[in-house]
């Protein structure tokens, strides 16, 4: 089996149906004999250019460990899903478990804003 990190780009407005999905691909991912190594759920982040007149997507971030047929079919399950707007699959030469430099930044926007709020109070 190989070592994947696959980044996902979902529509906006779709982002309540997020958990759904996750679990979905998770479920195909361990039901192949897959391991999933790290999650993180980005939330919705400012796009670079438009996508679709979009300015805005939900990411996800998903390190894997999963065969080529496996892939193959996560990948085709992208392409046939219209709030996948775009996904980039990059293989790995181990397992990345450690905190990715974008949720260290998503963490620490939250912990500035909850302090800016507490001492707004």
């Amino acid at each position: 089996m190989r070592h994947y990190e696959i980044v996902i780009l979902i529509h906006p407005d779709q982002s309540e149906q997020v958990p759904a999905m996750l679990e979905r691909y998770k479920a195909l991912i361990t039901s192949t004999g897959g391991q999933v190594h790290r999650f993180e759920d980005w939330g919705r982040r400012q796009l670079a250019y438009q996508i679709n007149k979009l300015a805005k997507a939900h990411y996800l971030l998903l390190n894997i460990e999963i065969t080529k047929e496996t892939l193959a079919e996560i990948e085709t399950g992208f392409k046939f899903n219209d709030a996948v707007l775009r996904h980039l699959t990059v293989q790995k030469d181990k397992a990345e478990t450690t905190p990715s430099v974008i949720l260290k930044q998503v963490e620490r926007d939250e912990a500035r804003k909850a302090q800016q709020e507490h001492t707004a109070a």
